[in-house]
Order: C-alpha cells, then sequence, then structure tokens
C-alpha cells in the first residue's frame, strides 16, 4: 500500500495568479490517472489547450467560466464538467474570490498542448 501525504505536495505557479498543487501522478506512482488542485486568482485561469485524454474538472468553491470547445459555461461549487480528448478548453476565475479546482486526467502525467506553442505542455514526469 501507498500512502501518499497530499499537505506535502509542493505547490508550485502555474500561470501568473494559478497555483497548482499536484496529488497524484506519475511521480507518486499512480499509473493511469493525474489528479491535481488549482487556485485562482479573480480573473485568472488556464488559456484555452488540449489534451489527448479525458479530463473532470470540478469546482470545489468559487465561480469559474469554462469554454469547451465553441460552448461556455459558468461552474458553481459543487458542480463537475467532463471534457471529452481532444476538445478545446480553458477557464477563467470569474468570480471575486479564490477559485478552487479539481482536476483529473486519465492518464499519470499532464501534457497538453496550447494555442502558444511555447507553454509549458509536460508536467509530473520523471521524463
Amino acid at each position: 500500500m501507498r500512502i501518499i501525504d497530499q499537505d506535502s505536495q509542493p505547490m508550485e505557479e502555474w500561470w501568473p495568479g494559478v497555483t497548482t498543487r499536484m496529488r497524484t501522478s506519475l511521480l507518486t506512482g499512480c499509473r493511469q490517472l493525474c489528479i491535481f488542485d488549482q487556485w485562482s486568482a479573480p480573473g485568472c485561469g488556464a488559456p484555452t489547450h488540449v489534451h489527448a485524454v479525458e479530463e473532470v474538472i470540478r469546482v470545489v468553491d468559487g465561480m469559474a467560466k469554462v469554454w469547451v470547445n465553441d460552448e461556455t459555461e459558468t461552474l458553481r461549487a459543487g458542480q463537475s464538467v467532463i471534457i471529452p480528448a481532444g476538445c478545446r478548453h480553458g477557464f477563467s476565475n470569474c468570480g471575486s474570490e479564490t477559485l478552487h479546482m479539481e482536476m483529473t486526467q486519465a492518464a499519470p502525467i499532464f501534457e497538453a498542448t496550447y494555442q502558444n506553442k511555447a507553454e509549458m505542455a509536460l508536467r509530473w514526469t520523471d521524463r
């Protein structure tokens, strides 16, 4: 049995105004999932990007404007959205408080393709 101390996982600035804590990934011994939390300041979030795998985004606290392809919705705490593999998506904090979200991806590493090709596309891997 492998125990992961979630609170001891490092925090990192993902984007300006967005802090991330990886909970489970290849680095913690997971072979099929990547689960992480993100906290976004008002007006901040993730730019449009694509994953090769399905992702579930759950709002823990706050309000998020989420877009998937050409659809945009506002999610509140307790709501989730399933992002199909290969769909363009992103989010921003549309509230006045910190947005806390939990992301689950169907792969043990984070891999994304961004419109800005200079953005970091691989995370939480031993490569």
